[in-house]
């Protein structure tokens, strides 16, 4: 048998390097382990850097917070009350206007004419009527009294003839013929009695004087109503808000031509969700701003409460009164509204984001007690604008974890930084 070949002799540096290399790997491992251990040790000896906020005292409000829009009491439409063509419309929407000024004016030539031919019927009927006052009337009374004599006359002579016919002075004939003329008298006064007392106040031929100067005078107020119907004015001070009409436009009935926002109260009307129904009376103050101008703030006051619920949205509408509303503000313009539903002064405040368990009948927080976290159990009372109102179980100054913290439970240990809430700080009254 042949002896196996000899391995080849190594040289000097790789027998140092093979000397030496799990020397050198020992080495780098403890390298590893003492910086692991420099980096990872506070957190493990001394607990994680976690944020906490500073519970606070100080004065509280709370509010509601919702949005909607600015309204007036009511609209005015503007229309016309007859059929014709635009003349011309004088004023622009957006425009402020005072009651009584023109805003569109309409075709009249025609209505003119027809008043004018009424004015003159009345004039007729009018002097139809003082005629028969000043004429006829009298001229009947006197006629009356000439028939009246005229048959005075006739019965003396009646009287005196029949004296003469029983004496036998006269026969049957001349006593029949003065007859006769007593009888045509007495016709005679009756015909001009009748006519003094159709001609006088009160009788027929006045009344029918009178009656056609009412029919005369109901034709020219129709005419000038007419004519009148042709300028359209606002009837109240207001803004235009919109317009729908130019100049040649034929109108009619039943058509708004303009809508008018009348000046008087302004108000807010606004969706507050059903939830916060119970905390809502009239009476209460609130803050708003309009949307255009969020930097503006204006007072206002809750008046209104619906007494039913938007089934839809869930929610109800409230109105609130602007005492004095600035010049800014607009019709239908959307505002953001905080009406103040509660005050408490130098409550104990804490941020609503550290407050866990809300939903539960014993909400808590973690607490910072030194180097460690602990569970507080605390007791709350009102809530907003980012901030909880802490009944029991926590002091002014005591440090709380935010809840989005949600890795460091009862007991851990933490090193805590001091920030600002994450929510708006608390309103002020």
């Amino acid at each position: 048998m042949q002896s196996p070949p000899e391995s080849p002799r190594l040289s000097w540096p790789v027998r140092l390097w093979r000397i030496a290399k799990p020397r050198a790997a020992a080495g780098i491992v403890l390298a590893v382990a003492v910086a692991a251990g420099l980096w990872l040790g506070p957190r493990f000896l001394l607990g994680p850097r976690v944020e906490a906020t500073t519970v606070v005292r100080r004065d509280f409000v709370q509010s509601v917070v919702a949005s909607g829009h600015v309204q007036t009491p009511h609209r005015v439409n503007i229309g016309t009350q007859v059929t014709g063509t635009v003349k011309r419309v004088p004023v622009a929407e957006g425009q402020t206007v005072r009651a009584g000024q023109l805003l569109v004016e309409l075709e009249n030539a025609e209505w003119s004419a027809a008043l004018a031919q009424a004015d003159a019927s009345v004039l007729q009927a009018r002097a139809r009527l003082r005629q028969l006052r000043e004429v006829q009337a009298p001229v009947a009374a006197q006629t009356v009294r000439q028939a009246q004599v005229n048959l005075d006359n006739a019965r003396a002579q009646w009287r005196r003839s029949t004296s003469l016919f029983q004496q036998g002075f006269v026969g049957q004939a001349a006593l029949d013929d003065v007859r006769k003329v007593v009888d045509l008298a007495e016709a005679q006064l009756r015909t001009a009695q009748s006519q003094f007392d159709s001609a006088r106040a009160g009788g027929s031929d006045d009344a029918l004087a009178q009656t056609e100067l009412a029919q005369s005078m109901a034709g020219s107020a129709v005419a000038r109503s007419r004519l009148v119907y042709a300028t359209i004015v606002a009837p109240v001070d207001g803004t235009l808000i919109d317009r729908a009409v130019e100049p040649g436009d034929v109108v009619q009935p039943g058509k708004a031509l303009m809508v008018l926002s009348p000046v008087g109260k302004t108000q807010l009307v606004v969706q507050i969700d059903e939830r916060n129904l119970q905390l809502l009376e009239p009476g209460h103050k609130a803050q708003a701003s309009a949307d255009a101008y969020p930097e503006r703030r204006l007072a206002a006051e809750l008046v209104y409460i619906n007494p039913g619920v938007d089934l839809q949205r869930g929610s109800v509408e409230v109105k609130l009164d602007v005492p004095e509303p600035p010049d800014y503000l607009r019709q239908d313009m959307t505002v953001s509204v905080d009406i103040q539903v509660a005050r408490r002064p130098q409550a104990v405040l804490v941020a609503s984001d550290a407050v866990r368990g809300t939903d539960s009948a014993q909400p808590w927080v973690l607490k910072v007690d030194g180097r460690h976290a602990r569970r507080q159990p605390v007791r709350l009372g009102l809530h907003g604008g980012g901030f909880s109102e802490v009944l029991e179980g926590l002091l002014p100054g005591d440090l709380v974890l935010s809840a989005r913290t949600a890795d460091i439970e009862h007991g851990s240990r933490v090193r805590a930084t001091v920030v600002a809430p994450a929510q708006t700080h608390p309103p002020s009254p």
